[in-house]
């Protein structure tokens, strides 16, 4: 693996040796595989988790970072200058880029004009590969396996690029889907017929209580108002969880989210037993170092 874009670039294999490698750091491993080696950081849109558990694996690793949180300081913002040409001079000074940037494709972009390893940490609403990762290992730590979940995916199925990536890896370990969105936010076409053609099951819903009995994990998303032409018609009073939602939930469950939640999370969640998802952002290092490490080797 030279190159992370979308999750569709690993395979099933390659997935499972960097969720046990990850277990393998959770454990206590230690590496300085990138002893000597400067990583650019380079953050074109907000983020929080993602930008700072790879700076954190990167120098756990032994490497140093470079880069930007702010792209208004940058001479893309200031002077004109194009993004293909921002790319290309970042390329030149790092060993790896890891980018994120509000337009699709832009990662895509950075691989095509770099001669550097490309970590896609998140292009627009179209894909966020590493965070799938780190869900992917909150589905095989809290169920002990990946094959055949219950997944219930709930919220924004439009816009999300974790829902997007999700349900891409989805088709690899043949998880049931439970979809639950209003019309307007649920998948695009492209994407429902590739659940078809892969043979996975999926089923849209209304509310999570219709099928909370049945679920393995639930995932929450936020719904992405940044990325609206025109929301002024949608109802989003049913997408939201609230304790007695969890009545009827199987002991097994657990509620996953890539953060930040709103509306749809209330902080009363926080304290029951179904509650993974500060755990799972917290895993997100262990899951990125072994992306980095494995990026290397």
């Amino acid at each position: 693996m030279h190159n992370l874009i979308s999750i569709s670039d690993l395979s099933k294999n390659e997935i499972l040796n960097i969720l046990n490698l990850a277990n393998e750091f959770k454990q206590g491993r230690v590496s300085d595989i990138l002893s000597k080696r400067i990583i650019a950081s380079c953050f074109f849109e907000a983020s929080t988790r993602t930008r700072l558990s790879f700076d954190s694996a990167i120098q756990r690793l032994g490497g140093k970072v470079i880069g930007f949180a702010d792209s208004n300081a940058t001479s893309l913002a200031n002077k004109g200058e194009s993004l293909s040409d921002t790319l290309k001079i970042i390329g030149a000074y790092a060993d790896a880029m890891i980018i994120r940037h509000p337009q699709d494709g832009a990662a895509r972009l950075a691989h095509d004009v770099c001669n550097i390893p490309i970590i896609n940490a998140g292009d627009g609403a179209n894909q966020h590969p590493t965070q799938t990762l780190l869900d992917l290992f909150a589905i095989m730590y809290t169920q002990g396996r990946m094959e055949e979940i219950n997944l219930g995916i709930m919220g924004d199925l439009k816009h999300g690029r974790t829902v997007r990536s999700l349900i891409d890896a989805a088709k690899l370990f043949n998880m049931n889907l439970f979809l639950i969105a209003p019309k307007e936010l649920r998948m695009d076409h492209d994407q429902l017929f590739s659940l078809k053609q892969a043979s996975i099951s999926y089923s849209f819903h209304n509310n999570a209580e219709e099928i909370i009995d049945k679920l393995d994990c639930l995932y929450l998303t936020r719904v992405q108002r940044e990325r609206f032409i025109d929301n002024e018609n949608i109802n989003f009073d049913s997408y939201c969880i609230n304790s007695g939602t969890l009545d009827k939930a199987k002991p097994n469950l657990k509620i996953l989210h890539p953060l930040p939640r709103r509306e749809e999370l209330p902080e009363v969640i926080d304290d029951t037993p179904f509650a993974h998802y500060f755990q799972q952002a917290a895993d997100g290092l262990y899951v990125r170092m072994a992306l980095l490490e494995i990026l290397f080797t």
